[in-house]
């Protein structure tokens, strides 16, 4: 098994779950370094510090346990690690009498101190106070103050939300009855709506615990979706830590929000918003040496951001301690080499802020000459020298020296022409126009830039020879730059707009816009048809379909769409076969049904569409008559399918018609009211004395039946019959009159 390694693999969970269960089995000298490596990457993960710690316990190197817990149980808050920790002391302090179990004490104090919040300290609890009650004692002082000791760490378990909160209230009624039962009245009383409140923030706090991964290893961030559970789950457990669910004094809601926080950093590790949250809120409520402490922490764990480097800039800075923000910004820029040309922006404007102009100025010069230096540079320290100095001659000449470096750059033409503009020096900005045209390559941003100063500034004939100009160099003069070289009414669009006022409508620029661009498809369709092997044609259906379109959308050529056309389709019969067996199991009057449908290839309709308009139509009930031959069997137009319908009521009684119909209404074909029918298993059981009227069956859910119900009532409310069903295997309808 390899050892992780950097790169992609340098977090694989995986990995390294496997490499530490192996290290488990291995001798402790061969497991140490792999511990240390794999501790290295997860410096929170309490599963691993505290299997590397019982592996040296095994083997009672009681030494190298105490530096491990040195080295993790403050950064790792969890149960089981303490737990560990608090076995070690036990075991090393059993045989020194009271100076032990004096040790012993202290040691759960301290624990209690900082996992003593937790939802799952209650088995540390209900240890320590079996540890109290353990004590011996020689005369009633000291079994008076070991009773006292033990009330207390009572006391602040049972205002604890914890799971076993509810086992606590009931051991501590249980011990103060045994002490005094006169005692005890009063103080449970007292204690009894504490008690309640914690209680009822556990179920709370329950329910915002229970959706985090306690056994989750803290990577950097991914973007997956368990990941962003897990913040989530942290953030909304926080916001309820701060909310102060108990109502309890500000010191203990402050201890356990940090409690909180720490154990989110044990999973959250990598998370640059947490250790900045961490320390705001530490700022914002007064403790700046605390932040100041999670920003120092947050910088080993994430020595690279930036981010966090700035923010914790920002912290000294506002609170005078411009040394140490200096100190910060200098670790930034490191040796200068790497810095980027933002950390030399940023280090410019704090030592404009702290130091004054001179140490900007200074600084900038010497930045100017790093390799790593961009044209950005140069605008921030003018726009600086412009905006808080208020000297334009100095703005203006670091603007000139930048010119000669970075005429090349479109953006810093633009910025230099915007800070010209600030001047109104119109001259100037005519003259940085046409160096910077004369020596880039066309460039759709400055000739843009360079019309609106024109049409701001010029007259009606420098506007116009501007715009030509721009057309000339972006379009060129030949064949294909003719019709863009024209005039055109989007030129007029845009010399007489200002802002967000236009000297048109909206559908006008609509119209204009998909004329353009229909001119640009049009001339690109001319270019594909002039190639030798071109097949590109121009038709009138194409020039509709362009000239329909919005602009910026691309849209199919619809003129070589192939229009659908079932009788040609090559698929149109790989369904037959298919079909063919069900109309082989389907029953005769349903395929007399079938073979009278027109055949419809493609679209179906709409069967909800249909059955509508069918319980929409009024039709006239008919007279009812008698049945035919029961015997009769429905034969279908296709030979070689068997006649087979299952048995339903006499159409006689629903249709009006004396004679047998191959296909009948809706409920010829399934009986609704027959309890023994959905019984049957076997089509060739026959029950001759099933027999009912119309009006004895209950009504079914179906609308569409429901209506033919009441058609079938009304028609027979004058008359008296009865309905016998035939044979389900011959598909045989009766019926008779009475």
């Amino acid at each position: 098994m390899e050892k992780p390694s950097g790169g992609a693999d340098k977090y694989n969970v995986e990995a390294a779950e496997i490499l530490a269960n192996e290290a488990q089995h291995l001798p402790i000298a061969e497991a140490t370094p792999i511990y240390e490596q794999l501790l290295l990457l997860f410096p929170t993960s309490a599963k691993f510090w505290r299997q590397y710690v019982e592996a040296h316990m095994a083997v009672n190197n009681d030494e190298a346990v105490k530096q491990i817990f040195s080295r993790c149980l403050l950064n790792c808050l969890q149960i089981p690690l303490w737990r560990c920790y608090i076995r070690f002391i036990r075991k090393v302090n059993d045989k020194k009498g009271m100076e032990g179990q004096e040790e012993t004490r202290k040691a759960f104090d301290f624990m209690l101190n900082y996992v003593g919040a937790d939802i799952a300290s209650g088995p540390v609890w209900m240890e320590y106070i079996s540890f109290l009650k353990s004590l011996p004692a020689i005369n009633a002082q000291e079994e008076s103050h070991r009773m006292t000791a033990v009330r207390k760490v009572y006391q602040k378990a049972i205002v604890t939300p914890t799971h076993h909160i509810e086992q606590l209230w009931k051991d501590y009624e249980n011990f103060e009855n045994s002490v005094s039962r006169q005692l005890a009245k009063g103080l449970i009383s007292e204690y009894q709506p504490k008690y309640n409140s914690a209680r009822a923030v556990y179920r709370e706090r329950k329910k915002y615990v229970d959706e985090i991964d306690w056994n989750m290893l803290a990577v950097p961030p991914s973007g997956s979706c368990k990941e962003e559970m897990q913040w989530i789950a942290w953030k909304r457990l926080l916001s309820f830590e701060k909310g102060n669910p108990q109502r309890i004094d500000a010191a203990s809601s402050n201890k356990r929000i940090i409690f909180t926080y720490e154990q989110c950093l044990m999973y959250m590790y990598h998370y640059p918003d947490v250790w900045y949250d961490y320390a705001t809120w530490h700022a914002k409520g007064g403790s700046i040496d605390a932040a100041i402490k999670v920003f120092q922490r947050s910088l080993k764990a994430l020595p690279d951001s930036e981010m966090l480097r700035y923010a914790y800039a920002e912290l000294e800075e506002s609170r005078g301690a411009i040394q140490a923000a200096k100190k910060i910004y200098e670790s930034i820029l490191g040796d200068g080499a790497n810095a980027t040309s933002l950390t030399h922006i940023q280090f410019i404007r704090f030592l404009r802020r702290t130091e004054g102009v001179e140490a900007a100025r200074k600084y900038f010069l010497d930045a100017r000459k790093s390799p790593s230096c961009t044209y950005h540079v140069y605008v921030a320290y003018a726009t600086m020298a412009f905006c808080q100095d208020k000297d334009p001659k100095m703005a203006h000449n670091v603007f000139e020296a930048g010119l000669k470096r970075f005429m090349h750059e479109p953006v810093y033409i633009l910025e230099y022409a915007d800070f010209l503009t600030r001047l109104n020096d119109d001259q100037n900005i005519r003259a940085l126009f046409e160096r910077a045209l004369s020596t880039l390559r066309p460039e759709e941003s400055i000739w843009k830039k360079f019309t609106q100063f024109e049409q701001t500034y010029g007259d009606l004939a420098s506007m116009l020879k501007v715009e030509q100009r721009r057309k000339e160099a972006l379009f060129g003069a030949g064949e294909d730059g003719t019709a863009a070289l024209e005039g055109n009414l989007q030129d007029v669009v845009s010399r007489y707009s200002y802002m967000d006022l236009w000297p048109c409508t909206s559908n006008d620029l609509d119209h204009l816009s998909r004329q353009e661009w229909l001119s640009k498809s049009l001339n690109n369709k001319l270019e594909k048809s002039a190639l030798p092997n071109g097949m590109a044609r121009l038709d009138k259906a194409s020039i509709q379909s362009v000239s329909s379109t919005p602009t910026k959308v691309v849209y199919p050529d619809t003129s070589k769409m192939v229009v659908y056309d079932p009788k040609h389709n090559p698929a149109a019969g790989a369904g037959t076969n298919a079909f063919d067996e069900i109309l082989k199991a389907a029953p005769p009057a349903l395929v007399a049904f079938l073979a009278n449908l027109p055949a419809v290839e493609g679209p179906t309709p709409n069967v909800d569409i249909v059955l509508s308009i069918c319980l929409q139509s009024d039709l006239l009930p008919g007279q009812s008559g008698k049945a035919g031959n029961p015997k009769t069997q429905l034969q279908s137009g296709k030979a070689g399918i068997p006649a087979q319908l299952p048995s339903g009521p006499a159409t006689s009684e629903l249709s009006g018609s004396s004679k047998p119909h191959p296909v009948a209404s809706g409920l010829s074909l399934k009986p609704t009211s027959n309890r023994h029918y959905g019984k049957r298993k076997e089509f060739d059981r026959q029950e001759d004395d099933d027999t009912t009227t119309v009006q004895s069956q209950p009504l079914p859910r179906d609308a569409f039946r429901i209506r033919q119900y009441q058609k079938a009532r009304a028609s027979s409310a004058s008359q008296t019959g009865s309905v016998s069903y035939g044979s389900a295997f011959s598909g045989d309808l009766s019926g008779s009159t009475g």
